[in-house]
């Protein structure tokens, strides 16, 4: 008797792959300089995403300052930025598409988790499970946890998480890193943006089980 493969599990990163974070994230630097008293370079910081927050709060404040700020910094955030946060072409639909296959789509990323889930709550959309403050190769360990045979990101970093965890990379270039970036990190297929996922994923999914 030949068993049918289980639908797989796809990964999401969040900013910048399934979310436009910077008119938000823009307004919160803005409003915690104007806290703190300290220049921060907004448009910057936002030029930059993926690492985690207190990677760039390194670059505006005292070592020995970062984590105080960043603890103020995810409290503010709410306020200022889960309103002005777009979701990013095709997020919804890429979502759908793993649904429909009857796959389970997860958000794996370096954001804070509650201020995360308040993105996807407010933009309706509902993740299988959302797994939060992971960066790079950390992702991995949330992408096998959820056995995630796929996971998508705009970051090198993405990639990197990925590859550590054994499982597919697929690349967006909506994010600070290019096409050619991407490639170049070891991305195993390199997207413009969501709107192209479904498509993609329709054709792994064929593979899939031609291959299983």
């Amino acid at each position: 008797m030949v068993s049918t493969p289980l639908p797989p599990t796809v990964g999401f990163d969040l900013d910048m792959t399934l979310i436009d974070s910077r008119p938000g994230v823009r307004a919160c630097y803005q409003a915690l300089a104007g806290r703190t008293g300290t220049y921060i370079d907004a448009e910057l910081a936002v030029s930059r995403l993926g690492p985690p927050l207190e990677d760039e709060l390194a670059h505006w404040f005292p070592a020995d300052r970062v984590a105080e700020v960043a603890d103020l910094y995810r409290e503010m955030y709410p306020v200022y930025a889960i309103t002005p946060t777009p979701a990013l072409p095709g997020a919804r639909e890429a979502i759908a598409a793993v649904r429909d296959a009857g796959g389970r789509a997860i958000v794996v990323t370096a954001k804070y988790e509650p201020n995360a889930k308040l993105h996807l709550a407010h933009l309706g959309i509902g993740p299988d499970a959302v797994i939060g403050g992971l960066w790079a190769e950390q992702k991995a360990l949330a992408l096998r946890e959820h056995d995630a045979a796929v996971y998508v990101g705009d970051h090198v970093g993405d990639v990197r998480g990925a590859r550590t965890a054994g499982a597919l990379s697929v690349a967006v270039a909506s994010g600070p890193c290019d096409a050619a970036e991407l490639r170049g990190a070891g991305a195993d297929a390199v997207l413009t943006d969501l709107t192209e996922f479904p498509r993609w994923f329709s054709d792994y999914r064929t593979g899939y089980r031609s291959d299983n």
